[in-house]
């Protein structure tokens, strides 16, 4: 979940309510639900936000700003040789963040587009943090890694959840661990040793980028 002040004021009680809810239920979810949720008046909700789609659009930028702060504490841990099982740990805790992005990919539409290229940008920054704290390689096309590993592990998630759906659907912290349990070893290991033996695959496609062959069914008669 969001990281939240022990004491929050009633606006940080409905964001936090409503990131809940939309991860629950998906952005159909009514006001009225999440001001039950927070424990306040549908008219507090709007006093607050406006409308439900400005309340949509400060859930965004707060889910956002969380997975970027813990991508980025990630990589200061890892950097510095802390130990980061406890984030393995915690991951009932995040799995509100991870329904949510879920939510936004299956929505679709401007928002949701929107809502995925800030996260494939976002990736970029965290991505170069790692760089700079020599904890990743460096890649020939930085924003193009990023949108790649960004899509992968959403086209992932999103896949086991529509193949492997839970028997409860409001049970984000078991759709999530079942996900995991399957996803993080083969994730880290390729993460971590690769894949191939050989980098003869990249050395062909490297050679090939710059100076593509031509269709000999396209080049002109020899004289």
């Amino acid at each position: 979940m969001r990281s939240v002040p022990a004491d929050p004021t009633t606006r940080e009680r409905i964001l936090d309510a409503a990131v809940l809810r939309f991860a629950r239920d998906g952005f159909g979810a009514s006001v009225r639900s999440i001001a039950t949720d927070a424990g306040v008046s549908p008219a507090l909700v709007i006093h607050h936000f406006g409308s439900k789609d400005e309340l949509h659009a400060e859930c965004d930028e707060a889910v956002l700003a969380e997975i970027r702060k813990a991508k980025n504490e990630s990589i200061d841990e890892l950097a510095s040789g802390q130990s980061i099982l406890h984030r393995f740990a915690s991951a009932d805790e995040n799995a509100p963040l991870l329904a949510y992005v879920l939510r936004s990919l299956q929505d679709g539409g401007p928002v949701g587009r929107s809502f995925i290229e800030q996260m494939i940008e976002d990736a970029v920054g965290y991505t170069k943090h790692g760089i700079e704290a020599g904890l990743i390689k460096p890649s020939r096309d930085e924003a193009a890694r990023a949108r790649y590993l960004v899509l992968s592990a959403l086209g992932t998630l999103m896949l086991e959840i529509t193949l492997n759906p839970p028997e409860d659907p409001s049970d984000i912290s078991g759709m999530v661990r079942g996900f995991l349990a399957t996803t993080y070893l083969p994730m880290i290991e390729l993460y971590t040793e690769g894949f191939f033996t050989t980098r003869r695959m990249l050395d062909e496609y490297l050679l090939y980028v710059p100076d593509p062959p031509q269709d000999t069914a396209t080049e002109p008669a020899s004289e």
